[in-house]
C-alpha cells in the first residue's frame, strides 16, 4: 500500500513586471507547485521514516517536473522547498522533504550543485509560510535571494502535510545590491 495519499494539488504562478522602478523586458517568475497528503503517521510516533522518504521521491518527481513544464528547463535559476506539517503530526515528517524534494529538483533540472533552500512548520490549516530561494548554481549569489508565500486555505488539516516545491526563472526585479553575480560563478562547488 501506497504511503502517499494526495487530497489537493495547488500551483502558483508569480509574474512581477516591475517594483517601482522601469518594467523589466522580461518579467520575473516564480512558481510553487504543492501538493497535500494524508500524513501517514498522524497522532503516533513512527521511529523509522525512511520508506516515507524514499517513496516521496515519486512526488518530489512529480511536482519538479510541474514547474520545469510551467516555466521551461532552461529558464530556471532559483530554486527552493517546503513542508507544513499538520497538527497531528510532528516536525521531522516535514523532514523527509529534504531529501525526498531536493533529490528531484535536482535531478529533474541536471544536477545543479547549489544547496536548495529549504522552511518546514508545524501549524493548522490556512498557514502560510514565506519560502527562500536562491540561485541553483552557486548559493551566494546576492541578486537571487528571494521569497515566496506558499500555503492553502484548507491544508493541511491536522492529519495532513502539505509538501511544496518551488523555482523561478531569475533574480529580483531591480537587484542592485552588488555581491557573487551568476556571471562571475566560477568554483562550480555550489557555494560560489
Amino acid at each position: 500500500m501506497s504511503l502517499i495519499e494526495i487530497r489537493k494539488r495547488c500551483l502558483i504562478v508569480e509574474t512581477t513586471y516591475h517594483e517601482g522602478g522601469p518594467v523589466v523586458d522580461k518579467p520575473l517568475k516564480l512558481a510553487a507547485a504543492c501538493a497535500v497528503i494524508r500524513n501517514p503517521y498522524a497522532g503516533r510516533y513512527e521511529p523509522d521514516l525512511m520508506p516515507f522518504m524514499a517513496e516521496l521521491r515519486s512526488l518530489g518527481t512529480l511536482l519538479a517536473q510541474e514547474l520545469v513544464d510551467t516555466l521551461g528547463k532552461d529558464n530556471i535559476e532559483v530554486y527552493s522547498k517546503a513542508a507544513i506539517v499538520g497538527v497531528n503530526g510532528e516536525m521531522e515528517h516535514g523532514a523527509v522533504w529534504h531529501e525526498a524534494g531536493g533529490w528531484a529538483m535536482r535531478s529533474v533540472l541536471g544536477e545543479p550543485k547549489s544547496m536548495v533552500p529549504a522552511v518546514k512548520a508545524v501549524a493548522s490549516a490556512g498557514y502560510r509560510m514565506m519560502v527562500p530561494v536562491h540561485y541553483i548554481h552557486a548559493s551566494y549569489v546576492r541578486s537571487h535571494f528571494n521569497s515566496i508565500e506558499v500555503g492553502i486555505q484548507d491544508a493541511p488539516r491536522p492529519n495532513e502535510i502539505l509538501f511544496a516545491l518551488v523555482m523561478g526563472t531569475g533574480g529580483r526585479v531591480h537587484s542592485r545590491l552588488g555581491g557573487l553575480l551568476k556571471e562571475n560563478v566560477s568554483v562550480h562547488d555550489g557555494q560560489r
